[in-house]
């Protein structure tokens, strides 16, 4: 779900795009550790951090146009896909081996029959996690009835997935008109969706709702940035990562709208999010100067760390929630320690994965797929 930039392209880079993608991944983290000291969505510190991924379903729908967009002349689909394999499912693997490391460790009030799952339950589930196909609902072994027990964002990748292949197979034909009509309907059927649940929270689920609501959350995000990449022309604005990651952390740390009495206004606050201000975010960005070396430094940082961060976090997040349910009325003051320590030891553990692991592993098979 997150991508970045093709380095191989001719095209100029922009690097305020991969800064605003670390900062959204840090938040995505924020948003998971204040998540289980609340009662529900009403309440919830980081209320809208989940909408983080329908902005990396935008960003990735910008970057895949701008980077291939051009390039099918002397592309196959066939080589599109194993160049996607190569990026994403390295981390994917890596990050379903560490849930299965832990899962044991997890048992907690929250999760009480993990320590009756047989080893080979959990082991088949983690292989099935390493080819980011969901599993059966019959296969749940921690109870959430998530896709991926094991590492619980690995929905999103799935989702990922399909846009990419759709991108590929059939919409990167589209024209321009077609597209827009694309991006319409489904803005449309984000913005349905939204205000009749109050939220676009969901998606993780193989069941008929849930996957509607992960399709829905993809299609809108992704596409809308494949036309965004097709008309914009970028200006040139100072300040853009600095501006973009207040407005990005405004958007996402802002309370739930409407409280409990008017769900629909919620619903209405996210559909103007990811339909009108995400893009503008966006747009922004590309348009963005960097005037100093230190900020070309913190966008490379920000950016390499992002995808490794999203995919390493939570299950150390399982360690947290389970500390958590097992001592009943932690406050945020009693926890933020802990929060802290998480936030740190993530960022460190997607560094260590990228530069001893993820960035190897993907040079290894460029050479081994392209022969370069």
């Amino acid at each position: 779900m997150i991508t970045e930039m093709n380095k191989s392209s001719s095209k100029p880079h922009y690097p305020i795009l991969d800064g605003l993608r670390g900062v959204a991944a840090i938040i995505v983290v924020t948003f998971h550790l204040t998540e289980p000291l609340g009662t529900g969505h009403l309440d919830i510190l980081v209320n809208h951090g989940y909408l983080a991924v329908d902005f990396f379903f935008l960003l990735s729908g910008f970057v895949i146009g701008y980077a291939y967009d051009n390039r099918w002349n002397k592309m196959t689909i066939g080589n599109f896909i194993k160049r996607r394999i190569i990026r994403l499912q390295p981390m994917v693997i890596l990050g379903m081996t560490l849930g299965a490391i832990g899962f044991y460790f997890t048992d907690s009030t929250i999760w009480p029959l993990i320590h009756t799952i047989p080893i080979w339950k959990m082991l088949l589930v983690m292989l099935i996690g390493y080819t980011i196909l969901p599993i059966p609902l019959s296969l749940d072994i921690r109870g959430w009835q998530e896709m991926h027990p094991l590492n619980s964002v690995g929905w999103s990748l799935f989702f990922e997935y399909i846009a990419n292949i759709l991108y590929a197979i059939w919409i990167r034909k589209f024209s321009k008109t077609a597209l827009i009509i694309i991006v319409i309907i489904s803005g449309i059927a984000l913005a349905q969706l939204a205000i009749a649940n109050g939220d676009v929270s969901g998606g993780w689920t193989l069941n008929v709702e849930q996957v509607r609501i992960g399709l829905t959350r993809t299609i809108y995000p992704f596409f809308a940035g494949l036309l965004l990449s097709r008309i914009i022309k970028p200006a040139r604005i100072k300040n853009a990562l600095l501006w973009c990651s207040l407005l990005i952390a405004l958007v996402l740390y802002m309370p739930r709208v409407g409280g409990e009495a008017h769900f629909w206004m919620n619903g209405l606050y996210e559909s103007i999010c990811i339909i009108v201000v995400f893009p503008m975010i966006i747009y922004l960005c590309a348009s963005g100067m960097l005037h100093t070396q230190r900020e070309q430094k913190i966008c490379k940082f920000l950016g390499e760390i992002s995808y490794p961060l999203y995919l390493v976090h939570y299950p150390l997040v399982y360690f947290y929630v389970a500390w958590i349910s097992n001592n009943k009325g932690t406050t945020i003051v009693q926890a933020w320690p802990y929060a802290l320590l998480i936030l740190l030891g993530s960022i460190l553990l997607s560094y260590i994965a990228l530069k001893c692991y993820d960035e190897p592993v993907r040079k290894w098979l460029q050479k081994k797929v392209f022969k370069f």
